[in-house]
């Protein structure tokens, strides 16, 4: 997938994620990576960015397989944001997919 295409929507992908199930790092990075091929140097950060605009918030849950994780759960300015992003999207992509139609 072109990178331009997933940077435009991952933001989108991991909002709705962790909107289902709050979620630690490496169990979403294995959820997005379901959709889009990503790593953990582009989640990570993306995480941290939504936590600190408020749409996370985060809390610890020990583990038996080693330290603490740390979970993400969506906000209610999260699930404002979110339903803003999936409004946006829709219109995007049937933008695109009307136009792509009427230029066969």
């Amino acid at each position: 997938m072109n990178t331009q295409f997933k940077k435009g929507v991952l933001e989108l992908i991991v909002l709705l994620s962790i909107s289902k199930k709050d979620k630690y790092g490496y169990e979403l990075i294995l959820e997005v990576c379901k959709v889009v091929d990503v790593n953990d140097g582009t989640i990570y950060p993306l995480l941290k960015r939504l936590t600190n605009e408020g749409y996370f918030e985060t809390y610890l849950v020990e583990s038996t397989e080693g330290p603490s994780r740390k979970y993400y759960k969506i906000t209610v300015l999260g699930k404002k944001r979110l339903e803003e992003l999936i409004s946006s999207w829709t219109t995007f992509a049937t933008a695109v997919s009307t136009f792509i139609k009427e230029s066969k």
